[in-house]
């Protein structure tokens, strides 16, 4: 029995050792983050990137931030930029780049969303988290299809459910709208003054 928990203790104390991390140079931070980016292949949050490296959600921002600007902006020409998208971050392909990608990988041009989902979705943008009442209330008729589209597009994600009575679910927005619709955070989208009528 006692040489059991030796050796356990050995083989933990081994694990410890080959998990320990050096300390990286500030080019190998901006490396290590392009790497989990690209890698994940979807928006990935900075609290992530902070739990990896051991660090700070802020300080990560910061350099995500810094290194964005540089990526993007570097002389060397790439298919791909680094977008910053609310509390987190994605590689993605440029856009201009999107005809290509669709006939190399035989994806099909999507359709457009329908009035009803755009107006759907500008309530939620604008008011979130809403509950599908809210949605209705403001467009005067049943708005489950056109969340339920939204869903699908992954553009609306349920936020979690209200405190009352039958606790209904809270609608959002995530990264990927911010990512379609080019921003960087809600506070990007364009006042409510400006839009068209």
């Amino acid at each position: 029995m006692t040489e059991t928990i030796e050796t356990i203790e050995k083989n933990e104390a081994v694990g410890e050792e080959t998990e320990e991390k050096k300390v990286l140079t500030p080019e190998e931070i901006e490396e290590a983050i392009e790497a989990m980016v690209f890698a994940a292949g979807h928006p990935v949050r900075f609290r992530t990137i902070a739990d990896a490296l051991d660090t700070t959600e802020d300080d990560v921002r910061r350099i995500v931030t810094a290194y964005a600007e540089k990526y993007n902006s570097s002389p060397l020409n790439r298919g791909v930029e680094l977008l910053i998208l609310g509390s987190a971050c994605q590689l993605a392909t440029k856009e201009q780049y999107a005809p290509y990608i669709r006939a190399a990988l035989g994806i099909k041009e999507g359709s457009n969303l329908s009035r009803a989902s755009l107006e759907t979705l500008a309530i939620i943008a604008y008011n979130q988290p809403v509950t599908r009442a809210y949605i209705e209330s403001v467009r005067g008729v049943d708005s489950t299809y056109s969340i339920n589209v939204l869903i699908e597009r992954e553009l609306v994600e349920v936020k979690g459910f209200m405190d009352v009575p039958g606790r209904p679910r809270l609608y959002g927005t995530n990264e990927n709208f911010l990512r379609i619709f080019g921003l960087d955070s809600l506070s990007s989208l364009p006042p409510l003054e400006f839009l068209p009528q």
